[in-house]
């Protein structure tokens, strides 16, 4: 279990030494430290905007359907 979060951390540690690397010493960060800041954040809003489907699919159930079907909408 422990050999999973190995590399994790060698990752996170890369990420953080790009970070500070930008903020402390800007003039010596290269193109590698800008990458990987920038898609460290933006791998960090990938859990807001991805969620994982619901245990049958995303299928609408019966009762969504009903209520579009009362509301005016074609049921299809």
């Amino acid at each position: 279990m422990a050999v999973r979060w190995i590399p994790a951390l060698i990752v996170a540690g890369l990420w953080w030494w790009a970070v500070l690397r930008l903020v402390f010493v800007p003039g010596h960060a290269g193109l590698i430290e800008g990458a990987m800041v920038a898609g460290g954040w933006g791998l960090s809003l990938l859990p807001v905007h991805v969620a994982a489907l619901p245990a049958g699919g995303a299928r609408p159930t019966r009762a969504w359907r009903r209520r579009r079907w009362d509301a005016g909408s074609d049921p299809s």
